[in-house]
């Protein structure tokens, strides 16, 4: 049964309720719809309730390369599930570009006429091999799952948080995975949550075959509950059951947890180049052109939802960038739609750095109803 969140008139995150319910509230005045970044309907109460007692909630996080999926569950029901594209590549790629420009303005800075002991070097200011540092790319990965996790922590009254954990063997603290996992576990804790959780992958998939839910194992960037958000869900579930003794000479599976259908969620961030000083290559007459930023001059911003109209058909997408009479508006994988003019071009909302896709319907991970 599909379940909407609640705050209270301070904004307190309380149980989720039927949708029933929410609807009764909010016809009869006693609460109003309020937004949140992550595209989940919530409902805030105009009265204080009688009592604002909650129960565990907990979320689970698979993180990965390239996707991370999320599941958010509670002991009766399945509240949300989200799969993240992650900007991995993204970053990785511009990193190698702006080694490349800097390697280039270095070389045309050093007259190479002149002995070397007399040229323009400059002495390194550290050793960047000695700091341990996190790589962009994997600190980019985990920041975005902070971002979400810190949007759900006002959504929903959470107490757990179940992160899968990578263990290699040996002395392998300098592998970027472990660094960015290790960072990753430090924030978490930081993030102030009843308890933090750390389970292996084989834990993972025991608790999912107990759930009986099914994992695609091909295809795997497929943007589909059946992917990854299953982990998200075995993960989060690892709060209510577990594997242990039941009697004397025998052990199962102690706890109870239902599975539910839940609202599924594609976030990603909008690829929006920043703005550069030097391009690569200089135009005629040495004068560089503006490139990059978020700023565009018709007062929309890179990453804005807007509502764009061209040749009697409506688009909603988000702003791309922008030419000197035009706006460019590309849908969600960030392909440009069209151009448009300014005054056919409406604010739908500010951009929050996330490109959110709710699906229309609930995503169901059982064939049928199960409860374990």
């Amino acid at each position: 049964m599909l379940r909407v969140s609640v705050l209270s008139p301070l904004g307190k995150p309380l149980m989720p309720t039927k949708a029933s319910r929410a609807r009764r509230w909010l016809k009869e005045g006693k609460a109003k719809v309020v937004h949140n970044d992550l595209g989940i309907f919530q409902i805030k109460l105009i009265s204080h309730p009688k009592s604002q007692n909650t129960q565990a909630i907990a979320v689970g996080v698979d993180p990965g390369k390239h996707y991370t999926d999320i599941g958010v569950q509670s002991a009766r029901s399945t509240l949300w599930l989200a799969h993240l594209q992650l900007p991995f590549k993204t970053v990785r790629s511009r990193m190698e570009q702006r080694r490349i420009m800097r390697r280039g303005r270095r070389g045309r800075r050093i007259n190479r006429k002149v002995a070397f002991s007399k040229r323009a070097h400059r002495q390194k200011r550290f050793d960047n091999r000695r700091q341990c540092k996190i790589p962009p790319s994997i600190r980019a990965n985990r920041q975005l799952e902070l971002r979400v996790l810190d949007e759900l922590s006002w959504i929903y009254p959470i107490t757990t948080v179940t992160y899968e954990i990578v263990k290699a063997r040996g002395d392998k603290e300098f592998s970027p995975v472990m660094v960015g996992q290790n960072w990753q576990l430090q924030n978490l804790q930081e993030f102030g949550f009843e308890e933090v959780k750390q389970i292996e992958g084989w834990q993972t998939i025991n608790i999912r075959q107990q759930l009986k839910l099914h994992k695609q194992k091909h295809s795997k960037g497929d943007a589909i509950p059946a992917t990854h958000a299953v982990d998200g869900v075995a993960l989060a579930a690892s709060a209510f059951i577990r594997y242990g003794r039941i009697e004397c000479h025998s052990q199962g599976w102690i706890g109870e947890i239902s599975v539910t259908p839940a609202p599924f969620t594609v976030i990603r961030r909008p690829p929006v180049s920043r703005r550069q000083l030097h391009l690569m290559v200089p135009a005629p007459g040495g004068v560089r052109r503006k490139y990059g930023g978020t700023v565009t001059r018709y007062g929309f911003r890179k990453g804005d939802y807007v509502e764009a109209t061209q040749g009697g058909r409506t688009y909603r997408a988000w702003v791309s960038g922008d030419t000197e009479k035009q706006v460019s508006v590309s849908d969600q994988n960030w392909k440009r739609l069209g151009q448009f003019s300014k005054n056919k071009v409406r604010l739908v909302q500010r951009s929050t750095g996330l490109i959110v896709l709710p699906t229309r319907r609930s995503s169901n991970l059982l064939p049928s109803k199960e409860s374990v």
